[in-house]
Parts: structure tokens; sequence; C-alpha cells
């Protein structure tokens, strides 16, 4: 199976194929491709009656006294001229119109397909390796669609068109030319499989170089942090050159195909004009004749020499389109159902774990949670605790459905979740996370996220209730500041409020809280647990939290280890049992221990 896998992607190396998937996107375009066609047709014909002209002024118009006859011919000359530039005037401007309409289409695709990708596909892709393809291999395309297309198909008429008159100028010389061919292009075609090869291995090595720099990039502030900033720039120094390497010898291989293509063609040429020139000297051929079926001849080889360049920049276009068709072959994990089942349209808000069993897939031998089974009735809050790699936020990623458990069910209003659709399961879901996400936009657009559409007074108000107004207001531009680039601009404790008025505004039936608290100050944590006391009311409320005040005020605690519940009940009942809640109480808190002792009574 493996071989076969292995020959297949090796054949699919080997050829054009890839480009084959922009086919639909040119379909879209009919008055595009046509009047690219028709341009490219008149460009080639007008080019073609050149020779014919000048076989008739040479046979006729020097030997004539008559000067009005070569003026005509001068005449129709610069007319010709002047249609030929019209057609390529207007083959440049439906042929790159077309090309940049494709590629924003493909670039537009490809983008709202990774944004449907599931969770588990970004556990192993780069998102700098990502960005490459959407943009680097997008603007190869871009140009093979564009000008090198455009190129590669007027040669090509260009080619065949001259090949074709010069069988009616002379059919014995055409007859050398064309025998001489398969000379010349089985060659080009060996050729243009290794420079395929070598521009996949330069596209990729450039995209890894970009993948580092734009993670390295994202993190600046921890580089500087640990003065490593020698060792970045040396890796990604390396990477460079390394994709530099691969460049050069995808460049040496189009040197040497083009090399090869233009020797051949025109060493042919001098050929077939030996050969007609001894035809002339013999009164077998007219030197008008012969200079017809020269400048075919010329006409023919240079397209074909042109083709050969041009089969070098699509082989490395077949390379980035191939690039782009694996992201766009893959499938998510987790998608709706061919008829998925409607969540009830009054939402409870119950939750339920059923014996559920899930690994990660980057760990498929170790179990992130292992026959997790609990309820959360409608309107509860309820606690989840315990060390670190318990399980405790496998919890929230299998609620939003950005896993499938391997056994077992997780339902939402009674719903399993692997049959309803995961967008209506995540819309009934609002979330505060630890490591809260802010946009490199306003703040007013930041929480605004939480529900588009949102008006003005509503994201306000959102803000005002997560205790986010006060430090907003006193940015520059107040909610129309701009952040920065994760929110580099805000602290901890002020991202964090921006999380918590986006899911204010989101005013959903279900909350998850993961450490919603844990950046902010002691005063500021006292503000914004009012706000979500507040916010919790009348709602399902799941927190991941460490901190006595949100574990106080749940209605349960699940203790977790291991993966699977370990011990359930209230703060006080938990503290009495001296288990795992205990331990983890007395670590936090130090000297509390008493404190809990006396909650617990």
């Amino acid at each position: 199976m493996a071989n076969t896998t292995t020959a297949a992607n090796e054949e699919r190396r080997r050829s054009l194929r890839p480009l084959n998937r922009l086919s639909p996107y040119l379909y879209r375009y009919p008055r595009l491709v046509v009047g690219a066609i028709i341009s490219l047709v008149a460009a080639a014909v007008t080019t073609l009656t050149l020779p014919l002209a000048v076989r008739r002024m040479i046979d006729h118009g020097f030997s004539s006294v008559d000067s009005t006859f070569i003026a005509q011919y001068f005449a129709m000359l610069v007319a010709i001229a002047a249609l030929l530039a019209l057609a390529s005037a207007c083959r440049y401007f439906f042929v790159i119109t077309l090309g940049e309409r494709v590629v924003s289409d493909i670039r537009r695709d490809v983008f709202t397909h990774v944004t449907s990708l599931s969770p588990a596909f970004f556990d192993t892709a780069m998102s700098g390796e990502i960005v490459s393809r959407l943009t680097a291999d997008t603007t190869q395309i871009k140009a093979a669609v564009g000008a090198t297309a455009s190129v590669a198909l007027r040669n090509l008429i260009l080619f065949l068109g001259a090949l074709a008159m010069m069988v009616v100028t002379s059919p014995k010389l055409s007859g050398l030319v064309i025998a001489a061919i398969p000379l010349i292009v089985l060659p080009l075609v060996a050729f243009g499989r290794s420079v395929r090869r070598k521009s996949r291995t330069a596209q990729d090595t450039l995209a890894d170089a970009t993948a580092f720099a734009s993670e390295q990039i994202g993190a600046i502030r921890t580089l500087q942090a640990f003065t490593n900033e020698r060792l970045v720039t040396g890796k990604f120094a390396a990477a460079v050159e390394t994709a530099f390497s691969a460049a050069r010898a995808s460049v040496l291989a189009r040197s040497v195909l083009t090399f090869f293509a233009i020797f051949t063609i025109f060493a042919s040429v001098v050929a077939v004009l030996w050969f007609g020139s001894r035809d002339v000297l013999d009164g077998t051929l007219s030197p008008g004749t012969l200079g017809q079926f020269l400048l075919y001849s010329v006409f023919a080889a240079g397209a074909l020499g042109s083709l050969s360049e041009v089969w070098g920049e699509l082989s490395s276009a077949a390379g980035a389109a191939e690039r782009i068709t694996e992201i766009l072959a893959e499938k998510p994990t987790v998608a709706a159902p061919a008829s998925p089942v409607a969540l009830p349209a009054k939402s409870t808000g119950a939750i339920e774990f059923r014996d559920v069993t899930f690994s990660y897939p980057v760990r498929p031998d170790r179990a992130a949670v292992h026959g997790l089974s609990f309820v959360v009735k409608p309107g509860e809050t309820v606690a989840i605790v315990g060390p670190s790699g318990a399980g405790k936020s496998t919890v929230f990623s299998l609620l939003l459905r950005f896993y499938d458990p391997e056994n077992g069910s997780v339902l939402i209003d009674g719903v399993d979740l692997q049959k309803a659709d995961p967008q209506a399961v995540r819309e009934r879901i609002a979330i505060v996370p630890q490591d809260v996400t802010v946009f490199a936009s306003t703040a007013a657009e930041n929480i605004g996220f939480g529900r588009p559409g949102a008006s003005r007074p509503e994201i306000e108000a959102a803000a005002k209730a997560a205790l986010a107004d006060g430090f907003i207001e006193k940015l520059q531009d107040g909610y129309e500041t701009q952040v920065g680039e994760r929110g580099v601009t805000l602290s901890g404790g002020q991202r964090q409020r921006i999380a918590i008025a986006r899911a204010i505004l989101r005013d959903a039936p279900i909350l998850l809280l993961d450490e919603a608290t844990s950046a902010l100050d002691a005063e500021s944590e006292k503000q914004v647990q009012t706000a979500l006391e507040h916010l919790m009311q009348g709602r399902t409320t799941i927190v991941i939290a460490h901190r006595l005040a949100t574990v106080l005020k749940a209605d349960r605690i699940l203790v977790m280890d291991g993966g699977a519940i370990v011990e359930e009940g209230t703060h006080q009942s938990l503290v009495a049992k001296g288990g795992i809640y205990a331990r983890l109480a007395r670590l936090q808190f130090h000297a509390g221990a008493g404190a809990f002792q006396g909650a617990a009574e």
C-alpha cells in the first residue's frame, strides 16, 4: 500500500496534472477566457501573415521599378503591426485580469476551507506554512494563469500555425523540421519533470523558513527577553540558505533546459537554411519562398524555445498548485452529518457526558479522558478542578465539538453532539479562555467578535458589565483604539476583561470559564467576579478554576485526575474528605488550611 502511494505521489510530481485543479476557477469567467483566446489567436494569426508579405515583396517588389508597389506593402506591414499591437494589448488585459481574478478566488476558497478544518489539523500544521501557501504559492499560480499561460498558449498557436505554413510553403524542408521535433520535445519533457521536482522542493523549504519567521515574530518579546536573537537569526539564516540552495537547483535545471531547447531548435533552423539555400541555387525554390519558409521556421523555433522556458514556469506553478490542492483536500475530522439532528429551539443548557473516552490525534496512545460520565443540570454551576494534565480542558474541547470522542457520547439539551451541526452547538456556548485571543483591531471590534452584527450600545453595555469600559475609555481613541496584534498594548487583566465582555455579548445559554480571572489583580478579580456572577445567572456554567472565590460559588465541584472524575461534592465536603481537592487547596493557599477546615465545619 505504501509503495502504491509513493508511486502515485511520484507520478503527480512528474506531471502538470495539479494545474487541472484550477479549471473550475477558469470556467467561472467565460467572457475573460473567450476574450483571451480570441486575442491570442488574433495575435498569432497576424504574426503568421508577415512572412507572406515578405515573400511577395522579395519576389515581386524589388524586381519592379514601381515604387508604389513597395509603398503599399510597407503600409500593409504597418497595418498588420497595428493589429498585432491591439491584439497583444487585449491579450494582456484579458489574461492578467483572469489571473488576478482566479488567484483571488483561490485565496478566498483556501482561507475559507482552512477555517472549516478541525483543530486536529492545526495540532500539527504550522500557521506560517499555511500562510506561505496562501501567499507565495498563489502568487506563483497567478503568474501561471496570467502571463505564463498566455505566453504558452500564444507560442503553442504560433508553433502549430508556423508548422502548418511551413508544410504549405515547402513540404520537403518541412519534413526535415518535423523529423527533428521529437529529438527536441522528448528531452524537454524529461527536463521539465526534474524542474518540477526541484521547484516543489524549493517551495517547501521556503514555506519552512516562512513558518519559522512567523512563529518567532509572534513571540518577539519572549525571544528578546531570553536574549536569543543570535540563535534565532542563525536558524532563520540557515533556513533561508536552504531555501536558496533548493531554488538555485531549480533555476539551474531550468537554465539547462533553456540552453538545450534554444541550441537544438536554432541548430535545426540553420540546417534547414543550408538545405534551402541549395534549392535556391538549383532554381527549384525562389528566394522569397525560402525567406518565407525561414521566417516560419524562426517563428516555430522561437515559439518552441519559449515553450521550453514556459514549461519550467508551469512546472513550478504545478508544484504550487499541488501544495494548495493538499490543503483543499484536507477534510474536517469533525463535520456536520448529512442530516444533522436539530437542537431544541429553546435551549435549557443541559449537559451530559456518557462514558466518554478520548485521545488527542497527536497522542493516540494516551487517553486524555476515559470513562468520563457526569451531568450538569440546566442553570447549574459546576467547577472542575484537578492537577495539570487531568483532562479539564479536554472537557471544554469535547463540549465545543472541536473533537469527537472515540467512545461514549457528549450531549447538550439531550442531543448527541456527533449527530448535530458543530456550528449549531457552538452557537449555544460562550467561552472565556485562559489564553485570551485579542485580534489586531479596535477594542469595539474585539468585543463585537462575540456576536457579529451587535450594535455599538450593546458592545458598550457588555464592556460595562465586564468592567472593561473604564480602561477602554481611557485609551487614546476609546473604543476605536487599535489594540495591536494579540492585544500587545493591553495588560493581561485588560485582555481578559475584553474576553469576558465578548462572552457577555454572546449571551449564550452555556458558559465555559477557563481560569477567567487568573490574570487579574485582587481588586479587579473581585469586580470581575461580580460581573461573572451576574453573567452566570440563569445559565449553565462549567468553570475550570483553582481560585477559592470561584470554587465556593459553584453548586458542585468535580475533581479530575488522570482523565477521570475521582471526587465530587461541595467545597466543604471535599475538604473534609482530605483527598486530592484538599491537597490542592492546601498547596494553593498554604497557611489557609485552617480556613478550609473552618469552612468545612
